[in-house]
């Protein structure tokens, strides 16, 4: 299970809006067929490994990192598959929230015959497509907050060019992109925007392709017409999230280049309702957000109560008062937690924490 587990992982911010699965099918004390979703969210992992293990798969043990589907989609449900193949026994993780589900892949499976044994490494399996159930049972997103500070956790001042913006060395800032290839989107504010003109892409080799959908929230609609972002729409969609009054020809413009434009209800205020900007990035789908933006911002998510995870990069130099605090608003002892793990990235550290289960 725990390499089922390994397989799922890889399809982690390229499946939205379906869970990220992993499948190992066993006969005879051998691998015969290993699958993960893909890309899109179809084919299931299920079916990959039954296409691999071909006949072999009859009298097999399938470990699965989620309750194999029961509806008809796009494709047959995986449970069926099961079925059809003939498998002796279905080793699954973690039950499927989702309605069309939620039991009755099992029911499938037991009613043919098949042994079942399910909640094995329920925790990990949860863990790992925590996204995808906080979208099913909450109608939020999981959301990863990525921080680049000195070791004292402070950033450089607004308006820093050149190498003195840079806290974090070149093997943190690949780290950093590695995290926006398994994320379904980042997001960011306009003030990130208007200060440091990003593209917010994925431009680690070979990964350049799995660069997220990049929203931004902006509530006037500020952002500039020759801004990077609009100028990499070919690379990653764009979405813009702004007050329902905003300029009516600035956002006819933008939709006219490719970008999504996301209207809040209310009027125009200095922030947008960040629990209703949730609500509806899990309802267009997304499990899994990056928030990569400056000390307001992250903040304001801070205070909502909406980071499940923060990826805090560390460098080893000290700001000192030559920077300011990576967050505003916020007592950072609150994150007074022991660090899930803590991984080298160069010269700097990365301390990986879990807020939210």
């Amino acid at each position: 299970m725990r390499a089922a587990l390994s397989l799922a992982r890889r399809g982690l911010g390229n499946t939205a809006p379906n869970p990220a699965v992993g499948c190992i099918l066993v006969k005879d004390g051998k691998v015969v067929g290993r699958g993960w979703t893909q890309p899109g969210g179809r084919p299931h992992a299920e079916a990959v490994a039954l296409a691999e293990a071909g006949d072999v798969a009859q009298g097999a043990t399938a470990y699965v990192t989620l309750e194999p589907c029961a509806h008809y989609g796009k494709t047959p449900p995986c449970a069926e598959a099961l079925v059809a193949a003939k498998v002796a026994r279905v080793v699954s993780a973690v039950g499927d929230p989702d309605a069309r589900v939620a039991g009755k892949g099992l029911e499938i499976l037991k009613n043919a015959g098949i042994e079942v044994l399910n909640n094995v490494l329920r925790a990990e399996a949860y863990r790992t497509n925590l996204g995808f159930f906080k979208r099913i049972s909450e109608d939020r997103p999981q959301f990863t907050l990525k921080l680049a500070t000195s070791r004292d956790g402070r950033i450089p001042p607004r308006g820093a060019v050149g190498d003195a913006k840079w806290i974090t060395s070149p093997q943190a800032r690949n780290r950093g992109h590695l995290l926006r290839a398994n994320h379904d989107a980042v997001l960011f504010g306009i003030g990130t925007v208007l200060d440091d003109d990003p593209t917010y892409t994925c431009r680690l080799k070979g990964l350049e392709e799995q660069s997220p959908v990049r929203v931004l929230l902006d509530t006037r609609l500020d952002i500039p017409a020759h801004a990077k972002l609009l100028q990499t729409l070919d690379q990653a969609p764009l979405w813009v999230v702004c007050s329902a009054d905003a300029n009516p020809a600035r956002r006819m413009a933008l939709q006219d280049q490719g970008v999504v434009v996301i209207q809040a209800p209310n009027a125009l205020s200095d922030r947008l309702d960040l629990t209703w900007v949730a609500g509806e990035l899990a309802e267009r789908g997304l499990n899994r957000v990056l928030i990569e933006t400056g000390p307001g911002l992250a903040g304001a998510f801070l205070q909502a109560g909406l980071v499940d995870d923060i990826a805090w990069f560390r460098a080893e130099r000290v700001l000192g008062n030559q920077g300011v605090p990576a967050f505003n608003d916020f007592d950072v002892e609150k994150l007074a937690l022991v660090p899930r793990a803590v991984l080298n990235a160069g010269p700097d550290h990365l301390e990986l924490y879990e807020l939210g289960t």
